[in-house]
C-alpha cells in the first residue's frame, strides 16, 4: 500500500532525525513553537492565510536543509485537498439529485487518484538519489584528442563533482567539463549529491590511442 506523507510529517521526521525540539528551532528561526507544531500537524486553520503558511514552511525546510520547493509541493497538495473537502461539505445534498451526486463523486474520485499517483511519484523522486545522464561524448575511444568535453545533466539542486572537482550546473541541470586524456585508459568519477542527501556515483572510462 502506498503511504503518502504530508508536508508536516516530512518536516517532523527530519527534525526528529536531527534530534531537535520545536523550542530549539523556535530560537534559531524566530518562529513560535505553536506555529511550527501546527505546521507539523497540518492544522492549517491555525493560520490567517496560505501565504503565511508557505513562508513558515520555507524557513523551516531551509533550516532542516530540505529543498523548500519540494516540501511546498506536498503542502499545496494537502491544502488543496482540504479545500476540496470543505467545498464538498458546503454543497447541500438537498439540491443534488442521484445522477448529479454520482457525477460529482466520480469527478472527485478521479481527481483524488491523480493527486495520489502524482504525489506518490514526487515522493519517490524525493527519496531517490539524483540521476546523472551523459549526453556527450557517446564514444569512449579517441585518437590524437588530448582533450574532450563531457556534457551531461543532473538535478539542478545537486552538488556535482567530477574527478573531485566541483562542477556547476545551469538552471536546467546541464553541465560541461573538459577532461584531459593521457595515453591509454582514463577513468573519471562523477558524483552527484541530491538535496535529500542521497548520492549517485558514475564511473566513466575513456581511452586514448595513438
Amino acid at each position: 500500500m502506498l503511504i503518502v506523507l504530508t508536508a508536516g510529517e516530512i518536516l517532523k521526521r527530519e527534525r526528529e532525525k536531527k534530534g531537535l525540539t520545536l523550542l530549539e528551532i523556535e530560537k534559531k528561526i524566530k518562529i513560535r513553537e505553536k506555529f511550527l507544531k501546527a505546521i507539523e500537524e497540518g492544522n492549517w486553520h491555525f493560520f490567517s492565510s496560505k501565504t503565511y503558511i508557505e513562508g513558515i514552511i520555507k524557513n523551516y525546510a531551509l533550516f532542516l536543509s530540505i529543498n523548500p520547493q519540494k516540501i511546498l509541493a506536498f503542502f499545496r497538495r494537502d491544502y488543496e485537498k482540504e479545500e476540496m473537502i470543505r467545498f464538498k461539505e458546503k454543497v447541500s445534498h438537498h439540491y443534488l439529485n442521484p445522477n448529479t451526486k454520482k457525477i460529482l463523486f466520480t469527478g472527485f474520485a478521479i481527481v483524488f487518484t491523480i493527486f495520489l499517483f502524482y504525489f506518490g511519484y514526487q515522493l519517490k523522486l524525493y527519496f531517490s538519489p539524483p540521476k546523472i545522464e551523459i549526453i556527450s561524448p557517446k564514444i569512449n575511444k579517441f585518437k590524437r584528442e588530448r582533450k574532450i568535453k563531457i556534457i551531461g545533466q543532473t538535478e539542478k539542486e545537486a552538488i556535482l563533482t567530477i574527478g573531485g572537482e566541483r562542477v556547476y550546473q545551469d538552471k536546467k541541470g546541464c553541465f560541461e567539463y573538459e577532461l584531459f586524456l593521457n595515453l591509454g585508459r582514463n577513468e573519471v568519477l562523477i558524483e552527484a549529491i541530491g538535496a535529500n542527501g542521497k548520492k549517485t556515483i558514475l564511473r566513466k572510462t575513456y581511452y586514448l590511442t595513438k
